[in-house]
This record gives C-alpha cells, sequence and structure tokens, in this order.
C-alpha cells in the first residue's frame, strides 16, 4: 500500500501534538506574553534537527553507507537519489519527538527531588 508509512509518520506526529498539548511540553509550552517565542524555539529546535539529520544522511548516501531499499509502504517519490520523500518527516519527528520525551522526563526529574524522602515510623 503505497503510502501507509508517510500515513504512520503523520499519524504518529498527531499523538506527539496531542500529549505535548495536553502536557505542555514542547509547542505548547506556555500560555502568557512568551508563547510566540516559546514555539519559535521549538520549530528552530525541529528544524535545526531535522537539517542535520538530513545532512547527516546525505554523507551517508554519497558515501554508499545508506541506500533505500525497496518497499510497498513508500510513495515511490525521491527527493534526491535514495533519499525518499517520507525521510525529512521521519526526521523531523524524531526531533519534535525528542524535545517531548526529553522535556517531560526533565519535568518528572524535577518532581522528584521536590517531594521529601520517605521516612520509617518505628513501631
Amino acid at each position: 500500500m503505497p503510502g501507509a508509512y508517510l500515513l504512520v509518520l503523520l499519524v504518529s506526529i498527531g499523538g506527539v501534538m496531542a500529549l505535548d498539548a495536553r502536557f505542555r511540553l514542547a509547542l505548547w509550552a506556555r500560555h502568557d506574553a512568551a508563547v510566540e517565542r516559546v514555539r519559535a524555539r521549538t520549530l528552530a529546535a525541529i528544524v535545526i534537527g531535522t537539517v542535520f539529520f538530513l545532512a547527516w544522511d546525505a554523507v551517508g548516501i554519497v558515501t554508499g553507507v545508506f541506500v533505500k531499499g525497496d518497499s510497498p509502504y513508500l510513495l515511490g517519490i525521491d527527493l534526491a537519489p535514495h533519499l525518499p520523500l517520507e525521510e525529512p518527516v521521519f526526521l523531523a519527528f524524531l526531533s519534535y519527538l525528542t524535545l517531548v520525551v526529553h522535556t517531560a522526563v526533565r519535568r518528572l526529574g524535577g518532581r522528584a527531588r521536590r517531594r521529601p524522602a520517605p521516612t520509617r515510623e518505628a513501631s
């Protein structure tokens, strides 16, 4: 089924966006005057990560390390030799997911440090 991989990526991005919005982790981190700055920084981090990994892919393609395999799940549109359309979408998803997970882990770690240590009571 051509396009299935792209569809799965888009659904996954939607799921991460829903978690991000629910827990206010990256794109929806703040609800005040600085919200546009936070969104711009988040989008910049996603773009920078995507461009970095695309450059990494380009080096791998040129050196022959990365080659595109045949798959019935790809659309069949190549942006460059051995670089399917789905690759930048995957890399953007990877960058966004990393930001969301990193923020969630940092937030959970901060909560764990704030809680007082449990005490044992003598009986």
